[in-house]
């Protein structure tokens, strides 16, 4: 906590910020995109194409221009000192004047396969209170450094069980999703995954979760409460009742909280099973 904030002088952020942007926040993602980004490519010449040879820096230019801006490629000069004077001077005037929802998309699209740009970013979004953070390199609104943690673990614990993964990164890609966000898929992804690890244990397909966990509890020592919280899971997303027979009915209306639920809780479901294997 600043000086000015423990003597009053100054508010302290007490709600995490779910749509915006402070100042403060912007400068601080602006700093890890062009440390870690830009002042990090190799300005040396590496690729040709077409008979000409481009820099790193140009190659990553020409993909944020093309594939996030959604400019006609002939618009973007690549040739000495055109990336540093003009293209960056470009990216740098939208950056501090678009939207919030904007950058988050920016740095999302920036940040594949970085993730030491992603680490940083996670701690400025920490830092300034924002809702969000990267997981496996998707922006997602967490409520704790808890919840992403458990997530996280999940799918990095998953990673030599495919299915599982594919499970959960597809139910975070439907929650995570700003413009289209699926929260109803996102519940149904979340549940299979808990199913695919289940049968996956067992080394059964078919079986249904009630008894791929009857088989898991014969054979792992598994605490009285939490077999009564496996039972109350099955029942949870059943066929026959619970959450899974009201997600055939369209009437009904997921909430972005029911799909956060489900995803921490069957992303831990799967950090538990896995321990015990």
């Amino acid at each position: 906590m600043k000086f000015s904030e423990r003597i009053g002088l100054t508010p302290i952020k007490t709600e995490l910020e779910k749509e915006g942007l402070s100042n403060e926040l912007r400068n601080s993602l602006w700093t890890a995109f062009r440390e870690f980004i830009i002042d990090t490519k190799n300005n040396d010449p590496q690729y040709s194409s077409y008979g000409y040879t481009y820099s790193e820096l140009a190659i990553f230019f020409r993909k944020l221009w093309i594939h996030f801006y959604k400019f006609p490629a002939d618009t973007l000069i690549i040739n000495s000192g055109s990336i540093e004077n003009n293209t960056l001077k470009y990216v740098r005037e939208w950056f501090f004047k678009s939207d919030w929802y904007l950058i988050f998309d920016f740095i999302e699209f920036c940040s594949k396969d970085e993730e030491e740009f992603q680490n940083i970013c996670n701690i400025f979004l920490k830092t300034e209170m924002s809702a969000y953070r990267f997981i496996d390199g998707t922006l997602v609104e967490i409520n704790s450094k808890e919840e992403v943690l458990e997530i996280d673990a999940a799918i990095k614990n998953a990673d030599k069980f495919k299915p599982v993964k594919q499970h959960l990164k597809r139910a975070l890609e439907l929650y995570s999703d700003r413009k289209n966000p699926d929260y109803r898929n996102s519940i149904k992804e979340s549940i299979s995954s808990v199913e695919s690890l289940a049968c996956i244990i067992v080394g059964d397909n078919k079986i249904t979760l009630g008894q791929a966990l009857k088989k898991i509890e014969e054979t792992h020592e598994i605490p009285g409460s939490l077999k009564s919280a496996f039972t109350a899971l099955y029942g949870y997303t059943s066929q026959e009742g619970g959450i899974r027979h009201a997600l055939l009915d369209d009437a009904v209306k997921i909430e972005i909280e029911e799909a956060r639920f489900m995803l921490i809780v069957c992303s831990a479901f799967v950090n538990y099973l896995i321990s015990k294997m």
